[in-house]
């Protein structure tokens, strides 16, 4: 079993940044991708941005210049660089770790963050 937690969402405004961060934890293998995905009330959940352990990237059209993921391997964690942030950017942001133990692939989900971005 895999934890995930997030944390670093908050209220910012319109041009600003906030820097995300998801930590794993717990018994696995290995953990492979990792990414993050955004929801508003009403609509489906979103990929946002994502990174492969061999640090492959790939972004949503919405974000591609603006958010920059990033993870550092030894601590399982992944970051979400969000820059010139719009309203648009406003939901609740949840990451999510691949991983894989002695029985199989297994995708753990964190319990999200708020972001709120005020024009």
């Amino acid at each position: 079993q895999v934890q995930v937690v997030e944390s670093g969402g908050g209220l910012v405004q319109a041009g600003g940044s906030l820097r995300l961060s998801c930590a794993a934890s717990g018994s696995f293998v290995a953990i492979n991708a990792m990414n993050w995905f955004r929801q508003v009330p009403g609509k489906q959940r979103e990929l946002v941005a994502a990174i492969t352990s061999g640090g492959s990237t790939n972004y949503a059209d919405s974000v591609k210049g603006r958010f920059i993921i990033s993870r550092d391997n030894a601590k399982y964690t992944v970051y979400l660089q969000m820059n010139s942030l719009i309203s648009e950017d406003t939901a609740v942001y949840y990451c999510n770790a691949n991983y894989r133990t002695g029985s199989g692939i297994y995708t753990s989900w964190g319990q999200g963050t708020q972001v709120t971005v005020s024009s």
